[in-house]
């Protein structure tokens, strides 16, 4: 049966945020605090939202919910979440036990790229690559309007991948949190610009300086476009797909499309690039949207 609404939610490390979306249009949005390191607590925190939604709206909804890990198709159980309390959880189980109705689950980075495939920024493309730059780097991949979901459920983490045609320009060896080196997230996160900077600004002091005709910032950012190029390039080499759609923090940078579509043809493998790089059309909503597109209309 079709439920009249669509619930989705974003469990982020500080708020837990619901939205309700009927076809494309929102009628609801509520927040609450997530309970640090409380599992159940984190449970009870869904479930409320749940229930005071529909208790406004008169009508059930399903639900999906963007998580800052991932569902491992082996176990069902989360695996990679920086919100350490979900991993080796049957987060999934656990609130369809609660809500009484199946739940879906995705990644943060699949539920962006999802809501900007279906109505954002690259609606109605056949293939999307959404990205996330922010204080990680992450993405999502959707081919017709569907997740591109593995065996690995690791579709779209390409910030793990090492930065590709790398030289002496681009600095000393880091290591990632993963363990190894030169990740791209070491790179292109803010944390890790900023770091590589070695400017002592913040990712948006660097922004803002370089904005502001600053030199040295000004080096930085031209330098992190031409690593986001070589980045996204390697993607397009390998799914060359219509649109990236970039998100998160670092994405509000207007250089990053004055400067990178032109940088990518040196590296992408063919005589011109038609690749569209776009800013995301929901922001910081992208990901609750993204949650309740879970569920098709």
């Amino acid at each position: 049966m079709r439920l009249p609404f669509r619930f989705g939610i974003d469990l982020g490390g500080t708020k837990t945020e619901i939205v309700a979306l009927e076809g494309a249009d929102e009628r609801l949005r509520e927040r609450l605090p997530t309970p640090q390191g409380d599992y159940p607590a984190t449970l009870e925190t869904i479930a409320r939202l749940v229930q005071s939604a529909e208790r406004q709206l008169g009508a059930s909804g399903s639900v999906g919910v963007g998580i800052p890990g991932t569902r491992s198709p082996d176990h069902g159980r989360i695996k990679n979440a920086n919100s350490t309390c979900l991993i080796g959880q049957d987060l999934q189980g656990d609130l369809e036990t609660l809500l009484q109705r199946p739940v879906r689950l995705a990644n943060d980075a699949d539920c962006f790229a999802l809501s900007e495939a279906s109505d954002g920024a690259a609606a109605g493309a056949a293939s999307v690559f959404g990205v996330i730059l922010g204080t990680g780097v992450g993405g999502g991949i959707v081919i017709h309007g569907r997740l591109l979901a593995g065996p690995n459920a690791v579709a779209g983490e390409w910030g793990h991948n090492p930065l590709p045609w790398r030289s002496a320009a681009d600095g000393p060896t880091r290591r990632c949190y993963c363990g190894l080196d030169d990740c791209i997230e070491t790179f292109l996160s803010g944390p890790g610009w900023a770091a590589r900077s070695n400017l002592g600004l913040n990712a948006a002091q660097l922004a803002l300086a370089a904005a502001n005709g600053d030199s040295a910032a000004s080096q930085a950012l031209q330098r992190y476009c031409e690593q986001l190029a070589r980045a996204l390039a390697s993607v397009i080499n390998v799914i060359d797909p219509h649109v990236i759609v970039l998100g998160g923090g670092l994405s509000n940078m207007p250089q990053l499309y004055e400067q990178v579509p032109a940088l990518l043809v040196r590296h992408v493998f063919s005589d011109r690039v038609n690749t569209r790089i776009v800013r995301a059309r929901h922001g910081d909503s992208s990901g609750v949207r993204g949650a309740a597109w879970l569920w098709p209309e």
